[in-house]
């Protein structure tokens, strides 16, 4: 099960590094909100492809953050009877749901939603909107990432507690004998 380790650590840091860079499109999400308010109401300036920016921005933070949020365990859970659970009973719940529930999920949103994106990008969809943002194909895009990021994240949460549970079993076996 060790031979897992390389994947479980490259797709760690992938969303490791994925996570740092969608924290910086918070950032510029408020700076940007903050001159369409100010650019609008002081200035009686405003662009619609700046106001449909935050609306990316908004979307990636939260479709490509999700796998982040899985590796560092913060997604919502109802913890009425896991946390009273052994480590073991938890790696196996967690097994469970990433199998059972994760997975065919986001294999099914990213199945449903691969014809959706392609055909935006076969018509490079842009804004409906005068002066939008001509590449909604690319805020489409954003599903298969989730959807992606999604599952490698969930595979590699799996890898882990099957690593927890042989360990510990391993570690049983040889203090018994």
């Amino acid at each position: 099960m060790q031979s897992a380790a390389p994947l479980v650590q490259f797709v760690d840091a992938f969303n490791d590094g994925l996570a740092k860079l969608i924290s910086w499109f918070t950032l510029f999400m408020v700076v940007v909100m903050l001159l369409i308010v100010v650019l609008r109401y002081g200035f009686d300036l405003g662009w619609i492809a700046m106001q449909e920016s935050v609306m990316y921005l908004h979307a990636a933070v939260f479709l490509l953050g999700c796998a982040h949020t899985l590796r560092s365990n913060e997604h919502v859970r109802v913890d009425v009877f896991y946390r009273r659970f052994t480590p073991a009973k938890q790696a196996k719940v967690d097994i469970f749901g990433g199998l059972f529930f994760l997975m065919p999920v986001n294999v099914f949103i990213f199945v449903v939603s691969l014809d959706y994106v392609s055909v935006s990008w076969k018509i490079m969809e842009s804004s409906q909107e005068a002066g939008g943002i001509p590449g909604v194909f690319i805020l489409k895009s954003f599903i298969l990432l989730f959807a992606a990021t999604m599952v490698l994240q969930g595979l590699s949460e799996i890898l882990k507690n099957l690593i927890k549970l042989t360990d510990k079993t391993a570690s049983e076996a040889g203090s018994k004998s």
